[in-house]
């Protein structure tokens, strides 16, 4: 992001779309390991800011597990875990990271 901010110092920035998958297609709500990965780059994008980065959005990929057009059903993307069975939706633990971050406007260490 800083060497954005160097390069094309006149133009804002918006992360469109950053995410992991989960490591298997079963239906899960415990993904820490994508909560591990958020924190991580929602902590750096806060140092870039207070670097003087004008990041002005950040978007996480993706809301729901949906079908992907590399990976159809096998891989699961989303912070919120839908039962393709039933259609039934549960926010996963990287969807309460997420609010948290979203309710203070900031991301703790840890």
């Amino acid at each position: 992001l800083t060497r954005i901010k160097r390069d094309y110092p006149r133009i804002p920035i918006v992360i469109t779309e950053n995410g992991m998958p989960d490591p298997t297609p079963r239906l899960t709500v415990n993904d820490p390991y994508r909560a591990k990965f958020l924190r991580e780059h929602f902590q750096q994008a806060a140092r870039a800011i207070a670097a003087g980065v004008p990041l002005e959005g950040y978007y996480v990929w993706s809301l729901l597990d949906n079908f992907e057009w590399a990976e159809g059903y096998t891989q699961r993307f989303g912070i919120v875990a839908v039962d393709f069975e039933t259609q039934k939706r549960t926010p996963k633990q990287s969807a309460a990271l997420l609010t948290s971050v979203i309710r203070a406007n900031a991301v703790s260490p840890a």
